[in-house]
């Protein structure tokens, strides 16, 4: 009776001209207004990709009576797609595909596909991300070795050379990219050049900024890829420069709430260095849009002989730093921490929370959560009834699986107090957790869990029966098609 009366709702809006929903979206050809996307990998040995969705009011695949048998994107065809970037407010999402490398833009009005959001990709990409306003896409080959800024504004790509890389983080207003090389020390950003930066740089590296890596096309630069590097040196002409600002093993960063800092997550240990911690640098330096940088980057150490400039600020993160999610002025950090069990290193998962309220910033205890693979990108999530969820892959590897505790990899905490959480599950063990989706207002989460569909509440973690939202195929990331803001996104 209750997909009766939604039919006779959706008629009764298209009866009356309605084709809007909220916010000024446009009602989808579908006609439902809860939809969450699942990115399915080998849905049948014809294709090796596919994007449907659900109907996540009722929690069904198929439409009354079984009309559709499924909801599906029309037109999506990329192999093994693992990830989706959600961007409600724009009414898009763009889904990366591992099997052939491509980047497509899903339109959630038309609920099809708009084709590639990026050319010019060069093999595949280990990291990627594009800004909100479609505008620049950047992408991370650690095969490839280069890091490419897919440039729309100009209808060009732009492969910058950097051995190793394998991550970028992208701000939220889309100025902003940092790349990280796998096993280093260094933290790297892009910047877009002017006609005449372009002209002077012409001439080779000799004729590069001193902390340029790479300009390129190297006839006539219109991108520079630049080490992070302090200002407290100046050279003979009176210019400003310094030794490489120098991390602990970063492995991306996030950003405050108002985009004026960048948080860089130092792995230490749990890739092979030596402290854990997270570090703050000012934006403004390193905006890659031509003419809107501003300001100074810090020096490692103080005293600093730039009397501009002062000393980077860095916290001791005890329990891990290689995620991180940002709420207001409160950050959760999700690390591995190394410990010796029977003769051999294993890792426990652990949330760190940073108060950035006070002054100086509080740090809690470790919290213990989840293992997971070290140094891998976790997936983490604000859901309703303020609960924090927290997605592991490779959970049986850890401390908790070795030693005889009950393990899963997936962990939902409360947050009501939001620097001392209070772990309420950890879901016990049905494979790895690549997707979480929010379903908010609606007192749910939808997750991605050893290729499966899984359904639970945010109320009290109990899982919801999932019979009718089970795919065929390998299901591997989720995502909330209708929600109200962009912040409701699966951070990887």
């Amino acid at each position: 009776m209750s997909a009766i009366a939604a039919l006779v709702v959706s008629a009764a809006l298209a009866g009356c001209g309605g084709t809007t929903y909220f916010a000024g979206r446009t009602l989808p050809p579908s006609g439902l207004t809860n939809r969450v996307l699942i990115a399915i990998q080998n849905p049948s040995i014809f294709t090796k990709g596919a994007l449907q969705f659900v109907d996540a009011y009722y929690d069904t695949r198929s439409g009354y009576n079984g009309k559709p048998a499924t909801y599906s994107i029309t037109g999506f065809s990329g192999a093994l797609p693992i990830t989706i970037q959600n961007m409600p407010e724009e009414q898009i999402g763009l889904v990366y595909s591992s099997g052939d490398g491509s980047f497509s833009t899903v339109n959630y009005a038309t609920e099809s596909s708009n084709g590639s959001a990026a050319s010019g990709l060069n093999g595949l990409s280990s990291s990627i991300f594009g800004t909100r306003n479609q505008s620049y896409v950047f992408a991370a080959s650690q095969a490839s070795h280069v890091l490419t800024v897919a440039d729309h504004t100009n209808g060009a790509s732009y492969p910058l050379s950097l051995p190793g890389v394998y991550r970028v983080s992208v701000n939220p207003g889309g100025s902003v990219a940092l790349a990280f090389v796998q096993n280093s020390n260094y933290v790297y950003y892009p910047r877009k050049l002017t006609a005449a930066q372009g002209l002077a740089y012409s001439g080779g590296s000799s004729t590069w900024p001193k902390a340029a890596v790479d300009c390129e096309p190297q006839s006539e630069p219109v991108y520079c890829l630049f080490q992070a590097q302090s200002p407290d040196h100046v050279d003979a002409t009176g210019n400003y420069y310094g030794a490489p600002l120098v991390f602990d093993r970063p492995v991306k960063a996030v950003f405050s709430a108002d985009g004026g800092t960048a948080y860089v997550l130092n792995c230490g240990p749990e890739c092979g260095g030596s402290k854990a911690s997270i570090t703050s640098l000012s934006v403004g330096p390193m905006i890659f849009l031509i003419g809107q940088q501003s300001g100074l980057l810090p020096c490692n150490t103080a005293p600093c002989t730039n009397p501009q400039t002062v000393a980077m600020t860095t916290i001791a993160i005890p329990g891990g730093a290689s995620n991180a999610l940002v709420d207001s002025s409160t950050l959760y950090i999700v690390g591995q921490q190394p410990q010796q069990v029977e003769g051999q290193t294993l890792f426990g998962g652990n949330l760190t929370v940073v108060d950035y309220s006070k002054s100086p910033a509080s740090v809690s205890n470790p919290i213990p959560v989840s293992d997971g693979a070290p140094g891998a990108i976790s997936r983490m999530l604000l859901a309703d009834d303020n609960t924090l969820w927290i997605g592991m892959t490779q959970c049986t590897n850890g401390v908790r699986a070795a030693t005889g505790q009950p393990y899963g990899c997936l962990t939902m905490l409360n947050i009501a107090n939001p620097t001392s959480p209070t772990v309420t599950m950890i879901e016990p063990y049905i494979g790895d957790a690549t997707g979480i989706a929010a379903v908010t207002g609606l007192h749910k989460i939808y997750t991605a869990e050893g290729g499966q569909v899984y359904i639970h509440s945010t109320v009290d973690g109990s899982s919801i029966d999932n019979q009718y939202v089970t795919v065929t195929g390998t299901a591997y990331d989720v995502a909330y098609m209708d929600a109200t803001t962009d912040s409701d996104n699966t951070v990887y």
